[in-house]
């Protein structure tokens, strides 16, 4: 289906409706610098995107509006402070086109936990918006437009596993031989505040016993290319996860739960609250997201795989 746009918008055609899934992050390592003059850290991250998947249906409208369903529905603003609105106002408005659409999330990656659901989500409708439209951006350029919502949007266009740098909004692939990694996401009751974290990271580096930084993510990137999950569990880092443990304690049974329960690593994913655990294979998963839920420590334990690729029109 395709619907012209009027001779005020230039003759061009447009399609339409338009789905996009996107996936979830975690972060294999994240390091994180000190606090710039800009206001934010600077990153040395690895992302790696994962089988937990929001779903953006982008039709014609005549005014800019959003529906929602599933995580977050009824608590979750759908006015312009939702990133899904920002990203298609800044999208017009580089293209230079009306911002008119009727936007409906399915939204399955929690709210604040830490696996970028927001970022996943503008990052949809960047690519969404923009096949509604017909712009005909670069996903490159969708990319340095997301970059300015938020850290994560311009990963979540492209996928995989990648290097971040900057605030994370530079992103390079990691080039290594493909391999599928197997995890369980035990999703909390209640989100964190991703600025919040950084200020209690900030606070305990000032602190009488600071947490020891990360070194580079050498020893990560080194170890997805060896293709084994011993070796890559035992590179996992997140210099975010002292002070999520300090903000919610109750994480240190969560991790302590995935370990007794078999899996070969555990680690906060971002900034939290959803720990993330990796395993063997898909069975094993099954095996440790029993486990999880048996313990009562989450509310609920989730089997994912990666690497996925980025948001795509399905």
């Amino acid at each position: 289906m395709t619907e012209a746009w009027g001779p005020e918008d230039g003759g061009r055609r447009a399609g339409g409706p338009v789905r996009v899934r996107v996936p979830a992050k975690i972060n294999l390592h994240l390091g994180v610098g000190p606090l710039r003059t800009d206001g934010f850290h600077e990153l040395n991250t690895v992302y790696h995107a994962v089988s937990l998947f929001d779903e953006l249906r982008a039709s014609h409208g005549d005014t800019l509006t959003l529906t929602m369903e599933g995580e977050g529905a009824g608590e979750l603003a759908l006015d312009d402070s939702n990133l899904v609105i920002r990203a298609a106002r800044a999208l017009a408005a580089h293209a230079r086109v009306p911002a008119y659409a009727r936007l409906h999330l399915r939204k399955s990656i929690p709210l604040a936990g830490g696996l970028a659901g927001g970022s996943a989500d503008a990052a949809a409708a960047l690519l969404a918006c923009d096949a509604l439209w017909g712009t005909g951006m670069p996903r490159d350029e969708l990319a340095a437009i997301g970059a300015t919502l938020g850290s994560d949007v311009p990963f979540l266009l492209h996928g995989g596993t990648a290097l971040g740098t900057g605030h994370g909004e530079t992103v390079s692939p990691i080039l290594a031989r493909p391999t599928t990694w197997h995890w369980v996401l035990a999703v909390a009751d209640g989100g964190l505040s991703t600025p919040e974290v950084y200020r209690e990271l900030d606070r305990l580096r000032d602190g009488s016993w600071p947490p020891a930084p990360l070194e580079s993510a050498d020893s990560l990137m080194t170890a997805l290319r060896q293709r084994r999950p011993e070796v890559l569990g035992a590179a996992l880092g997140n210099d975010l996860q002292p002070a999520a443990l300090s903000l919610r304690p109750q994480l240190a049974d969560v991790l302590k739960a995935g370990h007794a329960a078999g899996a070969v690593a555990g680690i906060v994913s971002g900034s939290g609250p959803t720990c993330a655990f990796l395993t063997r294979d898909a069975n094993h998963a099954e095996t440790v997201a029993a486990g999880l839920t048996a313990a009562g420590v989450c509310r609920q334990a989730r089997t994912a795989r990666g690497p996925m690729p980025g948001a795509r029109v399905t």
